[in-house]
């Protein structure tokens, strides 16, 4: 947690012994966590280890069979940006205004205030120069950049970031490393889902599911075999000289440049 957060401040986000899942099957279950301002949480496991389904359970799209879900601020999911349509003939500033729909009646179209709205956003990601520029067109860490505008510009301070860091390049990564310190820094949540483990040792904490929390805490404490045991099975790659007995996940990882 940043300096700039007060070490008191209430959570933004709290889940307690949450279950959720799809039709008679249960996803995920004892999920209890919560999350203050000014956190970066990594959502650490495998696929289908239930990443997707905590994500819908807290912006509403399932409900919580067991368990409590409570919000303090806004929720907005920021999706990959690999899986966007890149032949849509939109701007940057246009997928931005996508955000600004929810405040207003379906028939109205975006005003001033909206567009003023989306540009600051853009400015915030340090995009505002490419707001004219074809959303298919812009580099995939910008495309993401874009959508985590399109989410602040809904003013959500709890972030659930859906593995954003995929097809990203070393220095885009690094570039999306700041947005997120500066994102934190001014009391926002970010929940990243991820796969990568040595990814989210930076991080202020990691949640570890499989089906069900497995832990949760900080990295130092979290990422340890026997955790990632649990939470991957027998999908592990240890390495000499890695320090604490750290182990890399092999079968998951997807060969993704961070």
């Amino acid at each position: 947690m940043t300096d700039d957060v007060p070490h008191d401040s209430p959570p933004l986000l709290r889940l307690d012994g949450v279950g959720a899942g799809y039709g008679e099957s249960l996803a995920l279950r004892d999920v209890t966590f919560a999350a203050p301002a000014g956190q970066q949480i990594a959502v650490l496991g495998p696929n289908g280890g239930g990443k997707t389904t905590l994500f819908r359970a807290i912006l509403g799209e399932i409900p919580a069979r067991f368990g409590t879900i409570t919000l303090g601020a806004q929720v907005a999911i920021v999706p990959q940006t690999e899986r966007s349509r890149l032949d849509f003939p939109v701007s940057a500033l246009d997928v931005v205004l996508m955000g600004t729909i929810a405040g207003r009646p379906w028939w109205r179209p975006a005003g001033r205030s909206d567009r003023d709205a989306a540009r600051e956003a853009l400015r915030s990601v340090r995009l505002e120069d490419r707001a004219d520029v074809a959303f298919g067109a812009l580099s995939g860490g910008q495309r993401q950049r874009v959508l985590v505008a399109r989410a602040l510009v809904r003013r959500a301070r709890v972030l659930l970031l859906d593995e954003p860091y995929t097809g990203l390049d070393t220095t885009s990564a690094k570039r999306l490393d700041g947005l997120f310190d500066d994102l934190a820094a001014s009391g926002h949540t970010l929940l990243i889902a991820t796969h990568d483990v040595a990814q989210c040792q930076p991080w202020d904490a990691v949640l570890c599911l499989n089906g069900r929390q497995i832990a949760y805490g900080p990295p130092s404490e979290t990422l340890t075999p026997e955790v990632l045991e649990q939470t991957y099975g027998g999908g592990l790659l240890r390495l000499e000289g890695a320090g604490d007995g750290l182990a890399v996940i092999a079968d998951h990882h997807h060969g993704h440049a961070h």
